[in-house]
């Protein structure tokens, strides 16, 4: 059991401080060397961590990504949060309809996607209305992390929650998600808001109304509209089919590949589409899957099942760890360590949610707790000029995240 943790201690340090020497590294670098020293230390064979990728993630995400591309360079995106921004007429209903519009759109989208395309929107939303855009940044950041919570598609640890659910019979994952998140996710969007609101060093003020954009044209705009239609279409069927017998499920795997493949057939710059695809982070999850078997073949899983005893299912306990691992192992990793313990129990349903709410709103505490986060401040930074202290989102962020989790916790109690 050893080496095994080693190789994982040395990823979930590297992961937390992100640097060497001079050498700035990113995530899935780290986790690719992590799998290379699993192997390297005999620790996994070569059969065994290819069997090891979940090819059902890797499709989902994958197809995830093409339409999340496909829509940004289209333009489609843009014309869209042009329709929904235009209607505020004051700057805390801008407020409102940023951290309620990227929730939804990331519930649907993934947050990643959202957050990476929201940040060209907002800043031209502030500057063209003469705001300062940093807390319309904090609203994309924290609502994107709070809208992701409801959906098996919105952020990549409910993907591995929904898809072990999947596995283990336990019914449809977009209905499991919706009857036990549903409320907690429009609790925690409506905590974003007020906690921004309070933090606010000026007063709302009217807006004067917003030139209108130039629509979307062309055939990847077009086929990027028919593909989100798509989308939208198979969650509905695949909700609707809920215990519907002798009717085949539509997998999640189908759900995204059905749409990407339609952009990429119906489209000319299916090329410049697939260049835009965010390789790395495929790579980092085909290496995450190697490390997590190799450390689950130790026994690591059993140890902590052992040492947990009957709390290792218990929704609080659930809860705690995800809030405060979540800064230290990243929300992923954590969730794909913390799954063989739930399925070593036979864990219920409740479980598997409170695992993925917990991993996902811990995201909110601090600027380093989801990716997501990093990718707005990056992005803001390097792009625009406009930057966002650890400091500036935590004094949020982490009074935002306790009472999310607590009222996340409260309804999980009221309702199992």
């Amino acid at each position: 059991m050893t080496l095994p943790l080693v190789v994982l201690g040395s990823v979930i340090v590297l992961i937390a401080v992100r640097q060497v020497g001079g050498l700035r590294l990113q995530i899935w670098q780290i986790m690719l060397a992590g799998a290379a020293g699993m192997l390297l230390t005999g620790s996994i064979g070569p059969r065994d961590a290819v069997e090891a990728v979940d090819l059902d993630v890797m499709l989902f995400l994958a197809g995830m990504f093409v339409l999340g591309r496909a829509l940004e360079d289209s333009g489609v995106l843009a014309d869209l949060s042009f329709r929904l921004f235009s209607r505020a007429t004051t700057s805390s209903a801008l407020m409102a309809l940023v951290v309620a519009g990227s929730g939804i759109a990331s519930a649907v989208l993934m947050n990643d996607t959202v957050a990476i395309v929201g940040v060209p929107v907002v800043v031209a939303l502030a500057r063209s209305h003469s705001l300062d855009a940093r807390p319309l940044l904090l609203g994309l950041a924290f609502g994107v992390t709070a809208g992701s919570v409801v959906s098996p598609n919105g952020n990549p640890q409910n993907l591995l929650v929904a898809l072990d659910l999947d596995v283990n019979g336990a019914g449809n994952p977009f209905m499991a998600f919706a009857r036990w998140l549903a409320i907690p996710t429009a609790i925690a969007l409506a905590l974003t808001y007020a906690a921004l609101r309070l933090a606010a060093r000026e007063d709302p003020r009217a807006l004067a109304p917003l030139a209108p954009t130039p629509p979307a044209r062309g055939g990847l705009a077009r086929a990027s509209r028919i593909a989100l239609g798509l989308l939208l279409a198979l969650i509905a069927l695949r909700v609707a089919l809920v215990g519907v017998e002798s009717v085949p499920d539509v997998r999640l795997t189908v759900v995204a590949l059905v749409p990407a493949g339609f952009v990429l057939l119906a489209s000319r710059e299916r090329v410049s589409v697939l260049r835009g695809v965010d390789w790395q982070t495929l790579l980092f999850f085909a290496a995450l899957f190697v490390v997590v078997e190799a450390v689950d073949t130790a026994g690591v899983t059993a140890e902590v099942v052992g040492r947990l005893g009957e709390r290792v299912d218990n929704t609080a306990t659930i809860l705690g760890i995800s809030a405060a691992l979540s800064q230290l192992v990243s929300n992923v990793p954590l969730v794909a360590l913390y799954l063989p313990a739930l399925d070593e129990v036979n864990a219920g349903a409740e479980a598997y949610l409170a695992l993925a709410a917990g991993s996902t709103l811990a995201g909110n505490l601090t600027l380093i707790g989801a990716a997501s986060n990093v990718i707005v401040v990056d992005v803001a930074e390097r792009r625009f000029g406009v930057s966002i202290g650890f400091w500036e989102f935590t004094r949020i962020g982490v009074p935002l995240a306790l009472a999310q989790l607590a009222a996340t916790w409260a309804w999980l109690a009221l309702v199992s």
